[in-house]
């Protein structure tokens, strides 16, 4: 197996693995407060990331850190993001919610050049647009007809919040990434949003049954598998080449709606879906031949 295949083949076990812990948290619903599924979901991932982190060598490294509070932000955005969408997960079918959580990377464009000071060409901006618009269309059966306090609207409405706190905090682990390692940022991330998590309790959280105990665990080691597979496919094949498989997520997604919830989703999700999909790799290919460009460049200002 040549390493850009193996490098695929891990990218695709990362989103199935990720598909599961929505399936899961789509399952748990509305029987569990969403901070108290953050928390199981923050604290197990921690289980086999410190287990993968020992055997790579990179404990210390993990523990090491240069900007205590840019993790703490960090880890405020992130929880945050995975209380709206956990609460979108649980109003929502499975694809639909799924499909709205694509608009985070055009978000993180828009972001990054607000506050990373980026340069955003106008292609860029032109797919970002589109994209936006794919998401309008999603939205719209939820709003269209003015009932914003129907479950469906407020599933969507934290869908789509949940996406522009997660495109924060990709803008933060930008920033993070010039100082810290992913051990680091991704072992703070579990430990600051466990803590924050835990500080929902008084707010009404339940005992679970022996069955959603299970499921409540299993979003954390799910969650901490995804994104050990996820990292190290990007030690195989180039971001560029892995990015555009994380939207086979909608695949994913539809097959287990269908099969776990009997939920087939509607024809403006699947025509917004396919919008955003188009938009963001759009977007990928334009950065791909970007970076291509810039690769050649260099090569031939390079002297022999």
């Amino acid at each position: 197996m040549t390493l850009p295949l193996k490098g695929m083949l891990l990218k695709l076990l990362a989103v199935f693995c990720f598909t599961g812990l929505s399936g899961l948290v789509r399952h748990i619903g509305t029987a569990v407060p969403a901070g108290e599924v953050v928390c199981f979901r923050a604290f197990f991932t921690i289980v086999p990331l410190l287990a993968w982190l020992a055997y790579e060598g990179e404990l210390k490294t993990a523990l090491r850190t240069q900007h205590p509070l840019g993790h703490f932000f960090r880890g405020l955005t992130g929880i945050c993001a995975m209380f709206f969408m956990f609460t979108g997960l649980a109003l929502l079918p499975l694809a639909e919610a799924t499909a709205i959580s694509f608009a985070m990377p055009l978000i993180s464009v828009a972001f990054a050049a607000l506050f990373l000071k980026e340069k955003v060409r106008l292609f860029r901006w032109s797919a970002v647009a589109v994209g936006l618009a794919g998401v309008l269309i999603i939205l719209w059966p939820r709003f269209g007809g003015g009932d914003l306090t129907s479950t469906a609207a407020i599933g969507a409405l934290a869908s789509l919040i949940g996406a522009v706190l997660s495109a924060g905090a990709v803008v933060q682990i930008r920033r993070l990434t010039y100082t810290e390692t992913t051990g680091a940022i991704v072992f703070y991330f579990a430990l600051y949003s466990t803590l924050m998590a835990l500080a929902t309790a008084p707010f009404g959280w339940v005992v679970p049954d022996i069955e959603t105990t299970a499921a409540l665990i299993a979003t954390g080691l799910l969650g901490g598998v995804a994104q050990i597979l996820m990292t190290q496919s990007y030690r195989y094949a180039d971001a560029s080449l892995l990015a555009p498989f994380d939207y086979t997520a909608i695949i994913w997604a539809t097959a287990l709606g269908w099969v776990a919830f009997r939920e087939v989703p509607g024809p403006m999700v699947l025509v917004g879906a396919a919008i955003v999909v188009g938009a963001g790799l759009a977007v990928i290919w334009r950065e791909r031949r970007l970076g291509l460009k810039r690769s050649r460049e260099r090569q031939a200002a390079t002297p022999e």
